[in-house]
This record gives structure tokens, C-alpha cells and sequence, in this order.
């Protein structure tokens, strides 16, 4: 293995004189506090990457394992959008979204969501936006495009992100 030599202090190389430029930095993480986000997934090494990404950006993530648990806490707590895998065992995310969507409460009914989901195809985002879901995002999704979808969603409700 060779490392390159530090070259002494006044001395000046070719190569550090025709050194690319440093790059500039990328776009920032969107700031999410005060954000509540509902995050379902049965893969607890999806949920816990996904909440963990979107929890440096300061939102609250209530994060649970099943379509079910999904329901059970929009009956009890408020949140202000939802990410939901698509396949998953029992009620997948299609099932999940229409139950959402034809909920009595507006509060429910109407919440932002965004299938989160391996499934990238061009049919199968057709078929989350037809479904009820706002957007489509592919697995794996990259932290920075999970919170700016985070960000435009709340956005869409009206609930702004502070600083």
C-alpha cells in the first residue's frame, strides 16, 4: 500500500496546485420540528433507520409493526402524516390507506401519507398515488429525500415545520 507525503510547509506540488475545488455541501436536511409523523413498517430495521433519520431532523416519529397498530393509534393520537410500507403481512399498505381514507373523521381521513416501499416500479407507484398516498418512495430511501417528502407532506396540511 502506498500513502501519499505531506508536502512541507511553503513547498507547493503540481497536484495540490490543480486540486479539484472542494465541493460545495449538499442541500441541508429539512428542520421538522414540531412534526408528527406515524411510521409503519413490519421490518423493525427499516422503521428504526427511518425514524432515526427523520428524529435528527426534530420530529416526533410514533413508529409501529402493522396496519392494525396503524389504525389503533390514529383512533387515539393525533398525527400530522403517515409513511407506510406497502407489503407487509396481514393488511398491506393499499388496505391501510383505504381504511384511512374512508374514515369518518376528517382529522383521519384527509392526513397526508406516502408509501414507503421496495416496490418501485412505475405500475406500482401508479397504483399507491390511485390508492390514496400522495407520494411514492422507493426503498432505500436516502434520509435527506425521506424528510424533505416529510417536510412537502406536512406542507400540503399546512402544518409548517419550525425552527
Amino acid at each position: 500500500m502506498t500513502l501519499p507525503v505531506a508536502a512541507s510547509v511553503g513547498a507547493t506540488s503540481s497536484a495540490a496546485a490543480t486540486a479539484a475545488p472542494t465541493p460545495a455541501p449538499a442541500d441541508p436536511m429539512p428542520i421538522l420540528n414540531g412534526i408528527r409523523v406515524l411510521l409503519v413498517d413490519d421490518e423493525p430495521d427499516a422503521r428504526e433507520v427511518m425514524a432515526s433519520a427523520l428524529e435528527i431532523c426534530g420530529a416526533t416519529v410514533h413508529s409501529v409493526a402493522s396496519a392494525r397498530a396503524a389504525l389503533d393509534l390514529l383512533a387515539t393520537d393525533e398525527v400530522d402524516l403517515v409513511l407506510a410500507d406497502i407489503a407487509m403481512p396481514g393488511q398491506d399498505g393499499y388496505e391501510l390507506i383505504r381504511e384511512i381514507r374512508a374514515m369518518p373523521s376528517a382529522r383521519v381521513s384527509a392526513i397526508p401519507a406516502a408509501a414507503v416501499t421496495a416496490h418501485a416500479r412505475d405500475d406500482e407507484r401508479e397504483r399507491a398515488l390511485a390508492a390514496g398516498f400522495q407520494m411514492h418512495l422507493a426503498k432505500p430511501v436516502q434520509p435527506a429525500t425521506l424528510a424533505r417528502a416529510v417536510a412537502t407532506l406536512a406542507s400540503e396540511k399546512g402544518t409548517p415545520c419550525s425552527n
